[in-house]
């Protein structure tokens, strides 16, 4: 059997762990001493994914050479903001060839990189050719119980994606290759303000039409900034743009809405993330694509308002009436300019 590195012992990285060990590969589940330790005294992931065993055959470990090793595919499983501390220590131990998939969702807030572009300046130019990204409408909840799930690996390098394509497909997980690593990344990253600003709404007590205003006119932003990022406008239609934007809009999965909510009903957002108990993404991506979108001259009220929410203390009422009286618009104005 190949063996295959899971960094990050979170939900989303048990669940492809459990994924990954059905579809015959041997695995090594990577994390922190006490994450490691709270699974092996338990045989399960008590705290992200309570009620699902972790099969014994799934080695358990803290140490990331005995980890990487002999490993074919590695996977980084880490919040967003942890990315370039995981590849950093990676890189003194990473075999060059070996496929490097991320499976993070997010912007890095200091420096406004995408992960590829993370992983380019960590580990240098050669890693794209080993690159993938995984991305799409995919809670661990359900992934790991064998829902039916389709997902999208994007990689410059088709063999790496066919790759990474083959390890996850099961009767459970349809994989789609894409090679708009820009675009997919991008999808999965800004679709979390959207649910930000669902879950908020949702949280004043408004109902579907709402909500349904805020997904569409949200995906309108994402295609604006993410074509201008580089990404392809049909990406942003498909299962890591449009498909991640409606499971996180609308899953009581999703810790982006269930954040939303708790705002929308008068928590701050220290308070918020603190109740979720996991990273939001969404609260670091609104940050940093509110400065990018100043920075090219971009529209985005959602993420404008989001950003006042968040880190201005603006009402959450007071933001909505503020999109609602925006001056008229034709619906079929060019979504690019």
């Amino acid at each position: 059997m190949e063996k295959v590195c899971i960094m990050g012992a979170g939900s989303w990285g048990t669940a492809q762990a459990l994924v990954l060990n059905k579809n015959g590969f041997a695995i090594t589940l990577w994390g922190r001493p006490g994450e490691i330790e709270a699974i092996a005294a338990a045989g399960e992931n008590r705290h992200y994914l309570p009620g699902l065993p972790v099969p014994k055959e799934i080695s358990l470990t803290s140490d990331l050479h005995e980890a990487v090793q002999d490993a074919g595919m590695i996977v980084v499983a880490v919040p967003s903001q942890a990315v370039r501390e995981v590849l950093q220590q990676l890189k003194a131990v990473y075999r060059p060839g070996t496929v490097l998939v991320n499976t993070a969702k997010g912007i890095e807030i200091n420096s406004g990189m995408r992960m590829s572009q993370v992983a380019r300046d960590v580990m240098g130019d050669s890693i794209l050719q080993s690159y993938a990204v995984l991305s799409g409408p995919s809670h661990a909840e359900e992934v790991a119980r064998c829902v039916p799930t389709a997902v999208t690996v994007a990689s410059s390098c088709e063999s790496t994606a066919f790759f990474v394509q083959d390890a996850y497909m099961s009767r459970s997980l349809r994989v789609y290759t894409n090679p708009d690593i820009a675009g997919v990344e991008l999808g999965g990253a800004l679709k979390n303000i959207i649910a930000l600003a669902a879950g908020m709404v949702v949280g004043l007590g408004y109902g579907d039409n709402t909500v349904a205003a805020l997904m569409t006119r949200g995906l309108v932003e994402i295609i604006r900034m993410g074509v201008r990022l580089g990404g392809d406008h049909r990406t942003f239609t498909g299962l890591s743009g449009l498909g991640d934007m409606v499971v996180t809009c609308c899953s009581n999965f999703s810790r982006n809405r269930r954040a939303g909510i708790l705002i929308g009903k008068g928590y701050s957002m220290d308070d918020a993330m603190q109740e979720v108990g996991m990273v939001v993404e969404g609260i670091h991506t609104t940050k940093v694509v509110k400065h990018l979108a100043d920075k090219l001259g971009i529209e985005m009220p959602i993420t404008q308002s989001c950003y006042n929410i968040l880190y201005k203390q603006a009402p959450v009422s007071q933001e909505v009436t503020a999109i609602m009286c925006r001056a008229k618009r034709h619906e079929m104005e060019p979504l690019v300019d």
